[in-house]
């Protein structure tokens, strides 16, 4: 039997003329079968570097066992790797849920006192609608020092009786103007205040008294539509066909803005129904324009548009 090398312990020699050998040299692997055992037509590979070079098979079968034991040490270590891994997606999950959790309080929480805020803001509005408020307190009549033409006029539109009473009282004059020449007559008349009227006539007023559109106390107690004012003004001498600069009269007003009682006021006592203004037209120009425009508004209205039929 052929002697191998002791430095390969993992091959045996098999006779010089087995079975199915080739001769002597013929090389078996332990453990392995032969490369001519019946079913196998072609020389095992390995067993031929075996016979060949039974040294570098040695070497070959060292590489792989070394092989071998890297794969293992590299699979051992991805699989620590994936393990860790998913330790470390674990604890995320779990700080995510508590993170989660706590914001749920929050919310929760957040959303209960905005209940209850609602709660008391509305509590206490239904208190302060049971609770009405005090009136305020009232203005003080006693007026320090001397009243101003300003705050005399300002008094005129306010109805403030007690600063014109001062203001007169100190020596002032009833016909004290602004820069447009309007008096406190003119101021009153246009807001109703009678009582401040009968005041300032009283005190000397000039009731016909002409502001820059040359305009009097009745053309603004007309055009305020103050009827009581405009009978005040009257029985006080006022001058009922006056014009302003446009040649209107108080008639021409009160036509213009439709004040029926005080356009049959004004011809009850005397208001010149003809009196014609710088256009040519008189009051009752005034009313027939006034009723065409009327009427072609109502007949414009009246008319069906293009491509629609009148309903029946």
């Amino acid at each position: 039997m052929a002697k191998l090398p002791q430095s390969c312990g993992a091959a045996t020699a098999v006779g010089d003329l087995g079975p199915w050998g080739r001769g002597a040299g013929s090389i078996k692997r332990r453990g392995q079968r032969s490369c001519w055992e019946p079913g196998l037509g072609a020389l095992c590979l390995w067993g031929e570097e075996q016979r060949l070079h039974p040294t570098r098979g040695c070497a070959l079968q060292a590489d792989m066992e070394l092989d071998v034991q890297r794969a293992k040490e590299l699979i051992e270590q991805k699989l620590a790797e994936e393990e860790e891994e998913e330790k470390e997606k674990g604890q995320e999950r779990v700080r995510k849920s508590s993170v989660d959790l706590r914001r749920e309080i929050i919310d929760v929480g957040s959303i209960q006192r905005l209940i209850e805020l609602r709660k008391q803001r509305r509590q206490r509005r239904e208190e302060r609608a049971a609770t009405p408020e005090p009136p305020p307190p009232p203005e003080s009549l006693e007026i320090e020092g001397p009243v101003e033409p300003e705050t005399f006029l300002r008094a005129a539109v306010q109805g403030k009786m007690h600063i014109i009473e001062k203001f007169l009282a100190d020596g002032g004059s009833p016909n004290t103007c602004d820069e447009f020449h309007r008096t406190a007559l003119h101021r009153s008349s246009l807001e109703g205040h009678t009582d401040i009227l009968q005041k300032l006539l009283d005190r000397g007023a000039t009731v016909d008294f002409k502001d820059r559109l040359d305009c009097t106390a009745v053309h603004w107690a007309c055009r305020g539509g103050h009827l009581e004012a405009v009978k005040l003004l009257q029985d006080c001498g006022a001058d009922l066909n006056v014009k302003d600069k446009e040649g209107d009269t108080a008639l021409h007003d009160a036509t213009r803005l439709s004040r029926y009682k005080i356009i049959k006021m004004l011809l009850l006592h005397g208001a010149d129904m003809m009196a014609k203004n710088q256009a040519g037209k008189t009051p009752m120009d005034l009313v027939q324009q006034w009723q065409v425009d009327t009427r072609q508004a109502l007949e414009t209205k009246e008319q069906p548009q293009d491509g629609m039929e009148v309903p029946a």
